[in-house]
C-alpha cells in the first residue's frame, strides 16, 4: 500500500481527481489542514465521482499529525526544487509521497526534512513552473504502483 500525503491543497477538482486517483490505485489519501475547500464543495465532488466511497482518506489538522500517524515510513517530496529525477527512486510497499499546495509547493521548513535523495522531481520543459497537482499525483502514484508490480491491479 502506498500513501499520498496533499499538504494544505487549495483547488477542490484537484482533490477530487486525487481522491479517483486514490480509489482506483488502492493509495490512501492524507489531506493536511488547512484547506482551501470544505470537503463538501460541489467542485471536490464532481470531479472525484461516486469514488469518495472507495477512497481512504484521513483528514490531519497539522503536518505533525500527519507525521505521527505515518511514523517511521519513507517518505519523499515532490518539488521543482529537486534534482533527482522520480525515476532514479526505487519505490517500496508502504512508500509515502507528499505534495504541496498548488501554487506555492511545499513550504522550505517541510522541504528541510527531506534529504536530497527523498526529494523527487518530475521532468519538464525548461520554461515550465509546474505540472498540475492531480496530474503530478497520477504520475508518481502510478510509476510507484508500477515498480510494485501493480499488485491488487486488474
Amino acid at each position: 500500500m502506498l500513501d499520498l500525503v496533499l499538504y494544505q491543497p487549495e483547488i477542490p477538482p484537484n482533490t477530487g481527481n486525487i481522491i479517483r486517483l486514490c480509489a482506483n490505485s488502492g493509495t490512501k489519501l492524507h489531506l493536511v489542514e488547512p484547506l482551501g475547500f470544505k470537503l463538501e464543495d460541489k467542485q471536490l465532488l464532481r470531479a472525484g465521482l461516486d469514488y469518495h466511497e472507495f477512497t481512504h482518506l484521513t483528514v490531519h489538522a497539522s503536518w505533525a499529525a500527519c507525521k505521527e500517524q505515518l511514523g517511521g515510513r519513507r517518505r519523499f517530496a515532490l518539488t521543482t526544487k529537486a534534482t533527482r529525477w522520480h525515476t532514479d527512486a526505487i519505490f517500496e510497499e508502504g512508500d509515502v509521497f507528499v505534495l504541496g499546495p498548488e501554487t506555492r509547493g511545499l513550504p522550505p521548513e517541510v522541504l528541510e526534512e527531506f534529504n536530497d535523495a527523498h526529494r523527487l522531481r518530475l521532468p519538464m520543459q525548461a520554461e515550465s513552473r509546474s505540472l498540475n497537482l492531480s496530474n503530478a499525483a497520477a504520475v508518481i502514484v502510478y510509476e510507484a504502483w508500477r515498480q510494485l508490480g501493480f499488485r491488487g491491479g486488474v
